[in-house]
């Protein structure tokens, strides 16, 4: 056979096999990188450690909500991310751009796609709602033509667009903070950094400031965090949460699983009535700290999902053939989860309860043991 013969029935070459393609994960609309913050000794006053080993990310698209009691660190992580402050080590990317390192006028266009709600508004007074609205958009050079559209967008958007030529004040707080937010999204940012923004607002207010935001959230895809001392508001709005205690994140993650699971014992002070944890007075004035004659073991089992209640006491009756009482429950929705608690009375003695304790744990219900009940 010849080598023309040989190549003819030679195996042919077969194409390489197709690469399934990498899964694409989304960049973060903001990173904290390794960061900290430290304002330097002042007159007679010591330097202040603000922040300390912050790393963590925010996704496009989300709510997080950053919480912590006053001091904690929340405002400087703000105004970190707005670019107001420079990190002392780390950085902050926003949207792929390494803020902290920007100056001048390029921070000054970066800082365009970051808008800012505040607590008290800071609205001016010798302008009206349209005015406020407008200023920003003046600021970035809009034609006029251009401003008067965008802002009637945002009066729209808002809900407020009989308010046009009203002055801040003949505004009510909730119109205020209203025409706030519309100025914030003048300039279409992509991160929206709210600051207290609910703090000077009365409950119901707050309610429709909050479901504003979630709207807004939904029809543009802004990303929003919300940084409040308030667990309520963190509890109606995020999807997300970071804890903040002494400049450092304490706790962090999906907002139903932070509240079911508390760690740390400043969310778990945060978290001590908005679930319900607090004991209804009724049953506490009741509770015992030794076992009761012929009484029950009272517990509280957290829960999560809309029958996780019934199925915690079903399972608790089919399983262990415990006769359990429900004596107070309660169930939230929270981050898009139902959540909240449950406080059973266990009856059969100290034998029982252990049982109905080691059932829990090993099937994932965090339970308490809170006394005893005749």
């Amino acid at each position: 056979m010849n080598a023309h013969q040989s190549l003819a029935v030679a195996e042919p070459l077969r194409p390489p096999e197709p690469v399934a393609p990498a899964a694409v994960v989304a960049e973060p609309m903001v990173r904290f990188e390794r960061l900290s913050k430290t304002y330097p000794a002042y007159r007679d006053k010591p330097s202040v450690q603000a922040l300390q080993d912050i790393d963590f990310a925010i996704a496009r698209g989300s709510i997080t909500g950053v919480i912590g009691r006053s001091g904690a660190g929340k405002s400087s992580l703000v105004r970190l991310i707005n670019g107001l402050e420079k990190p002392t080590t780390g950085r902050v990317v926003v949207d792929g751009r390494d803020i902290s390192a920007l100056s001048g006028h390029p921070l000054r266009l970066a800082q365009r796609s970051i808008g800012m709600i505040f607590q008290h508004f800071n609205l001016l007074s010798s302008r009206t709602a349209a005015g406020n609205i407008a200023l920003p958009l003046e600021i970035a050079g809009w034609s006029k033509a251009d401003i008067r559209t965008r802002v009637a967008e945002l009066l729209e958007l808002v809900d407020i667009a009989d308010k046009h030529d009203r002055y801040p004040s003949e505004l009510s707080g909730g119109q205020k903070q209203r025409i706030g937010i519309a100025r914030a999204l003048a300039t279409r940012p992509n991160v929206l950094l709210s600051d207290e923004a609910t703090s000077a607002l009365d409950p119901q207010t707050t309610r429709a400031i909050l479901d504003l935001l979630a709207n807004i959230n939904r029809e543009i895809g802004v990303t929003i965090v919300l940084i409040t001392h308030e667990i309520s508001v963190v509890r109606q709005l995020a999807s997300e949460v970071v804890v903040i205690d002494g400049g450092r994140i304490v706790e962090r993650g999906h907002v139903a699983d932070i509240f079911t699971h508390p760690r740390h014992p400043t969310t778990q002070t945060f978290l001590a009535e908005v679930l319900g944890d607090t004991v209804p007075v009724s049953l506490a004035s009741r509770l015992e700290q030794h076992p009761v004659p012929a009484g029950k073991a009272v517990i509280r089992v957290q829960v999560q999902g809309t029958d996780a209640g019934d199925t915690v006491v079903a399972r608790l009756a089919r399983e262990l053939a415990i006769d359990v009482a429900v004596l107070s429950a309660r169930i939230d929705e929270i981050g898009g989860r139902h959540v909240g608690s449950v406080i059973l009375g266990i009856p059969g003695g100290e034998a029982a309860l252990r049982q109905a304790l080691f059932f829990l744990s090993q099937n994932d219900f965090a339970a308490e043991r809170l006394g005893y009940v005749a």
